[in-house]
């Protein structure tokens, strides 16, 4: 079951409604400040990876953005011998399951982007699991595409870790590796298949959240 968390007050005038997308057995509310620091705009498409359990729901949420080009369903962490659904599915790949996202910078920052992916994409706060799903290719950490967008996560992190935004500590990695498209049964699952049970239960509440808590960017 899905954990909706809804933030009654704002930070720095900012409210937040908010889902983490983690275990079934609480709801909490929680507050996120947006980003202090921003890599700089820049002509031309940019292209951020992040991993945050099933890529499904993922996938959902950021292609919802205004900005976005594309969003692609893969692997990261590992090799291109491994990024496999069945081999990466046995956790002993390192790879984990991640998105590949292409955006506009002059439409939607990298920052709020990184926002979006901390209170409504997943729950940053669970060790090697997002909700019902377990293992370390389910583990939450960013794959910064060059140095600036490295210094943005790692500043992102530590002023969410020092505003306590999630009352436990976060555990998102900030890691190197290629990223590899995953099958293509996987990609653009959410809309292929919107009855799926784990959509239904999962996904489509995450998607739902995403909309109320960011109408200024959602498509």
């Amino acid at each position: 079951m899905t954990r909706m968390i809804i933030a009654a007050a704002g930070f720095a005038g900012l409210a937040l409604i908010a889902f983490a997308g983690g275990s079934a057995n609480a709801e909490r509310a929680v507050i996120i400040p947006a980003a202090l620091k921003d890599v700089p705009k820049t002509a031309g498409m940019q292209t951020a990876v992040l991993a945050g359990g099933c890529f499904w729901g993922m996938e959902a949420v950021f292609e919802g953005i205004k900005g976005v080009q594309s969003v692609t369903s893969g692997y990261a962490g590992g090799t291109a011998e491994t990024a496999r659904y069945e081999i990466v599915s046995s956790e002993t790949t390192r790879h984990a399951e991640a998105i590949k996202i292409v955006y506009d910078p002059r439409v939607v920052s990298y920052a709020t982007l990184l926002r979006v992916y901390f209170s409504v994409a997943h729950n940053p706060t669970e060790l090697n699991r997002q909700g019902p799903d377990t293992g370390p290719s389910y583990r939450s950490a960013i794959f910064p595409q060059n140095a600036q967008q490295k210094a943005v996560a790692a500043a992102y992190i530590a002023q969410l870790q020092k505003t306590r935004a999630f009352g436990q500590p976060i555990v998102t990695r900030i890691e190197t590796g290629k990223f590899f498209p995953a099958e293509d049964y996987h990609q653009d699952f959410f809309r292929q298949n919107p009855y799926h049970p784990y959509i239904v239960r999962f996904d489509k509440p995450k998607v739902a959240a995403f909309k109320a808590a960011f109408p200024g960017i959602a498509r």
